[in-house]
Parts: C-alpha cells; sequence; structure tokens
C-alpha cells in the first residue's frame, strides 16, 4: 500500500474553513453515527474541522479523543475549540508518528471517526490495531479515504487490515469526494 505525506500543518487553515462545508458538511457526515454521551476518537483531526461537530454531537456528557502527530494542528483545534466554548470535551493529544497512544482508551471508544487521514500513516495495520484496541465492542469506525488520493485497490488494503483486527465493513455511506465504509467491532 502507498503511504502518503501527511498535511503539512499550514493546510489546517484550509481544511478547517467554512467554505469547505459546501461540499463536507460535519453535521450531515456524522449525526446519524454520533449520539448524546458517546466517547469519539478522531484520529488526524487537523484544525478540527470535523471534531467541533463531534463535540456538539456528544453534548456536555461526552467526550472527543483528537490526536494529531502536528503540534500545530492541534494548538489551532484547541484555539478553535475554545472560542466555540467546546475544549472541555475535547482532549486533543500530540502523538507520535507510529502510536496513537491510548493506552488509556482500551475498549471505551464508541465511535471511531477516521476522515483522509489512514492512508497518511506509516502502517494501516498498526492504526486499525490501536482503534480497535480502543473501541468498544459493537462500536463503530466510519473510515472515509479522498478519491484521487487513495486508489478503490488501496482502500481494498486498508478494508482487510481492518478486518484483520475484527472490524467488519456494514456499508458503503456515500461521502462527496470520499471512498467510505462502516466498520463494526465484533
Amino acid at each position: 500500500m502507498t503511504q502518503h505525506k501527511p498535511c503539512p500543518w499550514w493546510v489546517g487553515y484550509l481544511i478547517a474553513s467554512p467554505i469547505r462545508k459546501l461540499w463536507h458538511d460535519p453535521a450531515l457526515i456524522l449525526e446519524s453515527y454520533i449520539r448524546e454521551g458517546m466517547t469519539v476518537l478522531e484520529p488526524g483531526p487537523g484544525m478540527g474541522f470535523f471534531t467541533l461537530e463531534i463535540a456538539k454531537l456528544v453534548g456536555p456528557s461526552g467526550r472527543v479523543v483528537a490526536v494529531d502527530v502536528e503540534p500545530r494542528m492541534i494548538e489551532g483545534l484547541k484555539r478553535r475549540a475554545r472560542k466555540a466554548g467546546l475544549l472541555d470535551r475535547i482532549d486533543a493529544r500530540v502523538v507520535s508518528a507510529t502510536s496513537m497512544q491510548l493506552a488509556d482508551l482500551d475498549a471505551s471508544a464508541d465511535f471511531v471517526f477516521a476522515f483522509a487521514v489512514v492512508h497518511e500513516l506509516p502502517s494501516a495495520a498498526s492504526f486499525f490495531s490501536e482503534a480497535a484496541r480502543a473501541m468498544k465492542s459493537g462500536a463503530d469506525l466510519l473510515l472515509a479515504e479522498p478519491v484521487g488520493h487513495v486508489s478503490e485497490a488501496e482502500f481494498a488494503e486498508q478494508i482487510g487490515a481492518a478486518a484483520d483486527d475484527g472490524l467488519k465493513a456494514l456499508s458503503r455511506p456515500s461521502i462527496n469526494h470520499c471512498i467510505a465504509a462502516l466498520l463494526r467491532k465484533a
């Protein structure tokens, strides 16, 4: 599988732009998967384009764990979350490129949102192993990769890596400009 380079930190400003909602509306993509009180893991949140909506959906009793390798992305996410009054629901962490460092989340995530991130990681297999370990039994993972960056063959390899960790593909949701799959932990 081809590994692509991670987005440079400064691209975070572009991908967090409100104009992006014209083709990726966070509420429309996420509202059918996330409920109040959930714990949601979001790897590669950038500056929080989706994170802020996730924080609204989980409500005051929920929690979002957002992990990124780029400190400036996490700083931007925290700044935007503070301004929106949602920072108390978000656990934003800088992690290494080789691990999401989620030992404290074993079997506690209700939902994982992996949007345009797995293709940037050194190992899809390691990602799915860590995500599956963090997920409760019956939890879902929404995987979405950008069309044009990830081929159907590469996406199929990702689904295969996920299956090796007990994540079964349930459906192929339609998300603009993306290849997507909803996976469930047995």
